[in-house]
């Protein structure tokens, strides 16, 4: 009998491994072995262009990113300075949409779902483009709306510059990741429907009211969601890349408020072929939301609750 076990044991570990063999197989080539490859070129002064002059310079490229060069902490400052702002946004925007879809009340809410997910099947290559357009000072129709709302003369000549004005172009660029909120959306809206509804029943026997409901029950019960779009929101935002790229051709323009930590990665690896150094600074961008991950899942047990779980 307990030899019939260990042939069964063995037969599944052999089918578990076939199955997930897949997996392991891109896992392995399509990340592992990159990671190791960037941590290789590190430690040399690896240029693609001429492959054959790399040689080994030790940790020179680890000093100069984390002590000699003062731009690569101003990148990484100045992502840390966007992510807030962005994130709040986000996930305020996100919330309200799925709590406003959420409703009972609402009419044609499958509809409505439908098309504030839409936009994030757009590429956002193409996305930034349209809002290039949109927010344009001269003709574009954000600043055409806001001076019909306003009575303002905000068009023309006289437009905002949301691209264009340093103390503007965090704002700018956190309303355009509004347009792709889908995904953030979403996952908020299967959490609001997993909230049990005898929670909602018995507080409004108590009489509680619908802004007690939202802070007593929906936002704590809402906590693993709220966890984990945030672990999300950071590593995304840490990779910020495209917009700025697009829109600012990855100059840091205006006032070089948007080079991002992600946009010079892409200069010295891919403007200056300077792939050693690049290296360094794709792992410090994994660094920096390793440690956010980890501060995270650290202080998650005093204000992430999970329903059944003791405290």
């Amino acid at each position: 009998m307990a030899k019939r076990l260990a042939n069964l044991r063995f037969w599944e570990r052999r089918w578990g491994y076939l199955f997930i063999a897949p997996w392991l197989f891109g896992f392995i080539v399509l990340y592992l072995a990159p990671m190791v490859a960037s941590l290789a070129f590190s430690f040399t002064d690896f240029n693609p262009a001429t492959p054959e002059k790399a040689s080994f310079v030790g940790f020179a490229n680890w000093i100069r990113a984390f002590v000699g060069d003062k731009e690569a902490l101003a990148s990484v400052l100045k992502i840390l300075s966007f992510i807030p702002i962005s994130l709040t946004a986000t996930f305020v925007f996100a919330f309200a949409l799925a709590v406003v879809l959420n409703s009972k009340h609402l009419l044609g809410k499958s509809l409505f779902r439908t098309l504030f997910y839409l936009p994030t099947m757009i590429p956002l290559v193409a996305s930034a483009i349209m809002w290039i357009g949109a927010l344009n000072a001269q003709t574009g129709w954000v600043d055409k709306i806001l001076a019909a709302i306003t009575g303002l003369p905000l068009s023309g000549a006289s437009g905002i510059r949301w691209t264009d004005n340093p103390a503007l172009i965090y704002v700018t660029y956190s309303f355009i990741t509004l347009w792709g909120v889908g995904n953030t959306f979403i996952i908020f809206l299967a959490g609001l429907q997993g909230v049990p509804t005898e929670l909602y029943e018995a507080a409004e026997v108590d009489g509680a009211s619908w802004w007690r409901q939202m802070f007593r029950i929906t936002l704590p019960m809402l906590t693993p969601v709220i966890f984990f779009n945030l672990i999300v929101g950071l590593i995304g935002l840490l990779q910020y890349f495209t917009v700025p790229y697009v829109i600012n051709n990855g100059t840091g323009y205006p006032g070089g408020r948007t080079n991002f930590i992600m946009v010079y990665f892409y200069r010295q690896s891919f403007a200056y072929f300077n792939m050693g150094y690049g290296a360094v600074l794709a792992w410090l961008i994994f660094l920096i939301g390793l440690l956010f991950t980890a501060i995270l899942f650290a202080t998650q047990r005093r204000w992430v609750y999970y329903a059944g779980e003791k405290r």
